[in-house]
């Protein structure tokens, strides 16, 4: 079991009578993202039982505000959960939701690991050694030794060592790093003259800043925006042609926070990866990106933050399945949205929340993935 500080604990005592007679069902078909194949837990080798009494549970409301959850196990839909809660559109409330297979979903800082695959496409190896002002010209009075010092890759990593902070003030307050970066006129510049706190490539900090430039180097490089790059060169391959792209008054994408997409959508990107890249026939991320993204580059001092090291724009850890250590790799974003894989068991969770500004949402998605959904994992024989 994963252990954690908080751990939420709410339970209603009243079930629907919909609820207690519920059997775990193969997941839905017919409705949403297309191209998944939908089968019963059973035949994937996941244990009904215990995924319906998660499914019960949360429909109860011991787990708050949860509103979709999948497991994709050997490359196919087995759970495929929809709840009713309140969410948000980045910070706008829009009530009560009755999510199903149809609903777009904020994925916030999802869209960071996203950003991060566009990276992939779009970079070569040897760019992400190129000085990160040698790439934005326009910003050639920042030129000092110490900012000429910092690589793509230290921005992939959140190893920038510039000055940062989106966690001692709440998202919306102007003292927030990333709230005064959405405020500034340039913010691919506002980024870059933050002060320098340590060495580059030594000290994570987490930072949208970092993801945002290096949307604004890929949007010069592809000559593109972040949008339509992705539409043409990720989504399109990936068969997802539901989407948004939230976007700033000037009309650029929020590479940081701002995607939606259907959860079912959110696990094609995770068998994407566990699939070094590869989707149906086609490579569409290069198989060493994958394997580069999905390594530690970075360790992660403050275990509040309930992870363990960071590879590019992905969480890494690790979580305790019997008398295993089971490594496994997530996108993460803020109020409970998660993409996580475990290539050892060949499989992907996804997880959507209006866990907004509520500080047991690490707990909560923790125990649901890795203390709840992993020991109903059966090995293969």
């Amino acid at each position: 079991m994963v252990t954690r500080a908080l751990r939420c604990v709410f339970l209603s005592t009243l079930f629907s009578l919909a609820c207690m007679i519920s059997t775990m069902r193969p997941a839905q078909s017919g409705t949403g993202s297309s191209d998944w194949v939908t089968v019963a837990p059973s035949s994937v080798g996941l244990h009904a039982p215990r995924l319906e009494s998660l499914t019960r549970d949360i429909r109860a409301g011991k787990y708050s505000n949860i509103h979709s959850l999948l497991v994709v196990r050997h490359g196919k839909l087995a759970v495929e959960q929809y709840f009713v809660g309140n969410d948000e559109r980045r910070g706008e409330p829009i009530g009560k939701i009755r999510f199903d297979a149809r609903t777009l979903h904020d994925v916030r800082s999802v869209s960071k690991s996203v950003t991060s695959a566009l990276a992939g496409i779009a970079l070569t190896p040897a760019d992400l050694d190129k000085p990160v002002l040698e790439e934005l010209p326009q910003y050639r009075d920042l030129q000092t030794p110490q900012r000429m010092a910092i690589r793509v890759r230290d921005l992939l990593s959140m190893t920038s060592g510039l000055e940062w902070d989106e966690f001692r003030h709440p998202y919306g307050n102007p003292l927030n790093s990333e709230s005064a970066m959405d405020r500034a006129s340039d913010r691919p510049r506002f980024v870059l003259q933050q002060h320098i706190i340590a060495e580059r490539g030594t000290q994570f900090q987490y930072s949208g800043g970092d993801t945002t430039v290096i949307a604004k180097i890929l949007e010069q490089r592809t000559g593109m925006p972040l949008d339509e790059y992705a539409k043409r060169m990720l989504f399109g391959p990936l068969g997802i042609v539901r989407f948004e792209w939230l976007k700033y008054e000037d009309g650029v994408p929020i590479a940081a926070s701002g995607l939606r997409l259907l959860p079912r959508d959110m696990a094609k990107l995770g068998q994407l990866y566990l699939n070094q890249g590869r989707w149906q026939d086609a490579q569409v991320i290069p198989e060493a990106w994958v394997r580069d993204s999905l390594s530690p580059h970075a360790t992660i001092s403050d275990r509040a933050f309930g992870f363990q090291r960071y590879g590019y724009q992905w969480w890494l850890g690790t979580a305790r399945v019997g008398n295993e250590n089971v490594p496994w790799a997530s996108a993460v974003g803020y109020g409970g949205q998660r993409i996580l894989i475990v290539p050892s068991m060949d499989l992907v969770i996804v997880l959507t929340a209006g866990l907004y500004g509520d500080a047991r949402q690490t707990d909560i998605t923790f125990e649901i993935m890795l203390d709840r959904v992993l020991p109903a994992v059966k090995k293969d024989r």
